[in-house]
């Protein structure tokens, strides 16, 4: 997985929205497309992208496929921004005190 496909992949509103169906509970095609405003052949393009950026996988169970999310992958995904926060805090909390020092 590459953080730059990833996060390109979780950019669309409605891919987001998929795949907090598919983290609650394994759904095929059909159940995740059911109470969304588009079609089946349009479910079945976003998670065709998400499945690119490995953050879902396809399981074949007779004739229909069941998509699950990735937790290793959404796991080093979340590593990946924690690490970016903690930078961020470390950062900003720097500041604070060079300018505290410099009062």
């Amino acid at each position: 997985m590459t953080y730059k496909t990833a996060f390109a992949a979780l950019a669309d509103p409605m891919r987001r929205t998929i795949l907090e169906q598919i983290v609650k509970a394994p759904r095929s095609v059909g159940e995740i497309a059911q109470g969304l405003p588009i079609s089946q052949p349009a479910v079945s393009q976003h998670l065709k992208v998400l499945k690119e950026a490995d953050l879902v996988q396809e399981e074949r169970v007779g004739t229909r496929r069941i998509y699950h999310a990735n937790s290793a992958a959404l796991g080093e995904l979340r590593s990946y921004v924690d690490d970016m926060w903690r930078a961020t805090l470390t950062s900003f909390s720097d500041e604070i005190d060079k300018q505290k020092d410099a009062t």
